[in-house]
């Protein structure tokens, strides 16, 4: 692996830098983000891993012989495989660490200097200057941001989308349908390339966005084929382990442990919106309207 690695042809002042952590497969590494080609700010300080984090320390550094100077290291969100270096490295290089309010209290040890708020411009100077804007964009996790460079149309996207594999929206955090509105949200901003935590650069982001729509909506109607496949219409339902091998019948069975995560968080969508019912460990389709 050659790192750092450019973004793609045209985009100024931004450098990836994957390491190795411990995500979730088929993804292996975060990639962490240097913004700014004077004044830079550091997105994901991810790995735990002594190796790679020398490395990573060692690239950090290397901005000084560049002629730039670091200004602070911002998390996406607060899922380890993020955040396993923040406290390391904002001590090893005396920066503050930013994030969401809602990643405070999530980051044990992590001192968060700035809470980042959505619509907030960070203004990175510079021989060309960077104004990266702030998105506060929960779904996937309460406190997730993404930062748009809007005059290069470059979005740092963290774990709203993916370059390799999928996104996990687990119900004990992540919450359906506030993550399709988000992905509909970063669909509508226009932006040239996005630039995900996980797997390389993304071109024409918008078209990945809908098919992520489209295919999580895709994955709701079996929920709801899965409901009535199984018999839930009646009185007493059925559980997640019953709905599972039907809503997800062309998931390998190894994905299943995750994929049961995702049911849930479909399932609790569809109750919301009052299109399915829950009795303790048991649901059911709910009844149609006029029917």
């Amino acid at each position: 692996m050659i790192r750092p690695q450019p973004v793609g042809p045209g985009v100024r002042g931004v450098e990836a830098f994957p390491a190795r952590t411990p995500t979730l497969p088929p993804a292996t590494h975060t990639a962490s983000y240097a913004l700014g080609g004077g004044e830079v700010l550091l997105v994901e300080p991810a790995t735990p891993y002594d190796d790679e984090r020398r490395e990573w320390l060692a690239w950090a550094r290397g901005f000084a012989s560049q002629g730039r100077s670091l200004v602070a290291i911002a998390v996406t969100h607060h899922h380890a495989d993020h955040v396993g270096g923040a406290r390391f490295f904002a001590a090893e290089l005396g920066l503050p660490v930013w994030a969401h309010a809602e990643a405070a209290p999530r980051l044990p040890g992590v001192p968060v200097a700035r809470r980042l708020a959505d619509g907030e411009v960070l203004r990175l100077g510079g021989p060309e200057p960077m104004a990266l804007r702030v998105l506060h964009t929960p779904g996937h996790a309460p406190d997730h941001l993404c930062f748009l460079d809007e005059a290069q149309g470059a979005l740092v996207c963290g774990d709203m989308v993916a370059g390799v594999g999928t996104i996990l929206i687990d119900p004990r955090e992540g919450d359906m349908a506030e993550y399709l509105a988000q992905i509909e949200r970063l669909a509508g901003l226009g932006a040239r390339i996005a630039l995900p935590a996980h797997g390389g650069p993304i071109d024409a982001p918008e078209a990945l966005f809908r098919r992520y729509i489209a295919h999580r909506l895709g994955r709701e109607q079996q929920v709801v084929a899965a409901l009535e496949a199984a018999g839930a219409g009646g009185a007493g339902g059925a559980t997640l382990d019953a709905l599972l091998p039907v809503a997800y019948a062309d998931t390998p069975p190894f994905l299943w442990p995750l994929a049961r995560l995702s049911l849930e968080a479909h399932l609790i969508k569809l109750e919301r919106e009052g299109r399915a019912l829950r009795h303790e460990d048991r649901w059911r389709r709910a009844a149609r309207s006029g029917a």
